[in-house]
């Protein structure tokens, strides 16, 4: 298979990956053009490996987590609409609004967490990877994986317990 062939096959795939972990649909368009260009490159290595579409995943989620633009990585935008979108590609059925509402409340969750805590997630929850390959994708242990995990669900459920307080305070007041 030739670049060119690889890049048009599997664009869509890398664009949707690298939106659900940056958040962000134009940071996720710099993230694979910067990835797919420095692929090309290095397309015959890539080619000849096991799994060139795993190798430029990699390529992919290592970009996001060295991303060095300080707007990109302290700010999320909510991206409720793509990420719906997302859904509706992978055969989910419902009301668009309740999957931009909830999609939206998704990212704003997400927006909270650190870099590395945002990819175990959508390594484990989106990818379906175990933690022995979040962990080599990751250059970390398994139990760093679990851990990192574990502060970001907490993370989140605390925060999802502060905002059901506010909304409690906001009616009783």
């Amino acid at each position: 298979m030739t670049f060119e062939q690889f890049a048009v096959a599997r664009l869509p795939s890398l664009l949707r990956y690298a939106v659900v972990l940056t958040g962000d649909r134009d940071l996720a368009q710099d993230v694979v053009q910067e990835v797919l260009a420095r692929a090309q490159v290095k397309w015959r290595r890539i080619s000849g490996s096991d799994s060139p579409d795993a190798y430029v995943r990699r390529m992919v989620l290592n970009e996001y987590l060295s991303w060095r633009r300080s707007w990109a990585f302290r700010n999320v935008h909510a991206a409720g609409e793509r990420l719906a979108e997302i859904e509706a590609s992978r055969g989910g059925v419902g009301d668009h609004a309740d999957g931009v509402v909830e999609a939206d409340a998704l990212w704003n969750r997400l927006a909270i967490l650190g870099r590395k805590q945002r990819a175990v997630l959508v390594l484990r929850y989106y990818e379906q990877l175990d933690d022995q390959s979040i962990a080599d994708l990751l250059s970390c242990s398994p139990a760093t994986v679990r851990s990192q995990a574990s502060k970001a669900l907490r993370t989140l459920r605390l925060e999802e317990q502060d905002q059901r307080q506010r909304i409690h305070a906001e009616e009783w007041s």
